[in-house]
């Protein structure tokens, strides 16, 4: 297992080189002078606008820009945005707000995903389970922008239950229903996932086995059943960590939160490389760990996966 982990970390360091770079080259490719931008229609004089861009050394070659970011982020500067405030602040400020956001997410589908659609499958051809199908088929295919809009508009504007934005602290609370509202697609993936796995396990050769040991339903089913069909749910948990984290922008912009969606947003209208680059490189990570985690996790639910080989 600790050789798998090494080799595991090991390839996060070419993925981490080979996602930033794509990811800089595309900022830097993007047609325009963001420097220009700043000041929109204003005159302003050559020599201004290349002290600026010298400041921020897009008068340097692609990779030569890369990679003083890179030496930047060995030593904790993840440098300037164009308004002048560090990148770094930047991160501390959004990244809690949106990690807060899609745990409220992940756990809400997770929990409420996996149990609905393990009763679908206990009881596959019943009434539960055709509603929960019917139900789920709705979530995917409503955009979640319409979820949102409805949920803000029913739930805070008609009934008064909930604030229609979230103040600048976005405490867990005002989190909560914009997280049930980005994890809406999700959660019916999870559901449609949960119950489909475990219709297929009702049916193994294990659970049969189980069954004619005497072994409790209860058992069963917790043992036996859920737990081999947790497998396909926790590599799509997993997977959609990240997309949580970079999906939230749509969820963000509607509830009014201030988190990293907007703000790479906002770094791409502007051009900004090393805001945008060093917003992605830490999704990255967070997504890379993410895996890592679900791959660790199959050894627990399935003992019959060995990564000491």
């Amino acid at each position: 297992m600790i050789a798998y982990i090494g080799r595991r970390l090991l390839q996060l360091i070419p993925v981490f080189f080979g996602a930033t770079l794509l990811i800089y080259f595309l900022v830097f490719a993007m047609p325009g002078d963001p420097i220009k931008a700043l000041f929109g229609d204003k005159p302003v004089p050559e020599s201004t606008l290349e002290a600026i861009r010298a400041q921020y050394n897009l008068d340097k070659p692609f990779i030569v820009q890369y990679l003083l970011w890179i030496k930047g982020i060995f030593v904790g500067d993840f440098g300037l945005t164009y308004s002048g405030r560090p990148v770094a602040d930047e991160l501390a400020r959004a990244f809690p707000i949106t990690a807060r956001l899609a745990v409220i997410a992940l756990v809400f589908e997770g929990v409420v995903g996996i149990a609905i659609g393990l009763y679908a499958g206990l009881r596959k051809g019943k009434l539960f389970d055709s509603v929960a199908l019917f139900i789920s088929l709705l979530f995917i295919s409503v955009p979640i922008f319409v979820i949102g809009f409805l949920v803000q508009y029913f739930a805070g504007v008609q009934w008064g239950w909930i604030k229609t934005t979230v103040s600048g602290q976005a405490t867990w609370s005002e989190l909560l229903v914009p997280g049930m509202v980005l994890a809406a697609t999700s959660l019916a993936n999870i559901v449609r996932l949960t119950r489909g796995s475990v219709a297929e396990n009702m049916g193994a050769d294990f659970v049969r086995t189980a069954k004619a040991k005497g072994l409790r339903r209860g058992r069963v089913v917790r043992v036996h059943i859920l737990r081999n069909s947790l497998i396909p749910v926790v590599t799509y948990l997993g997977a959609d960590l990240g997309s949580l984290m970079v999906g939230a922008v749509i969820t963000e912009g509607i509830f009014n939160i201030k988190g990293v969606g907007g703000t790479v947003f906002q770094a791409v209208q502007r051009g900004e490389g090393p805001t945008v680059v060093s917003f992605v490189a830490v999704m990255v990570i967070v997504f890379m760990l993410a895996n890592l985690l679900v791959d660790l996790l199959y050894a627990v639910l399935d003992p019959r996966i060995r990564y000491a080989k």
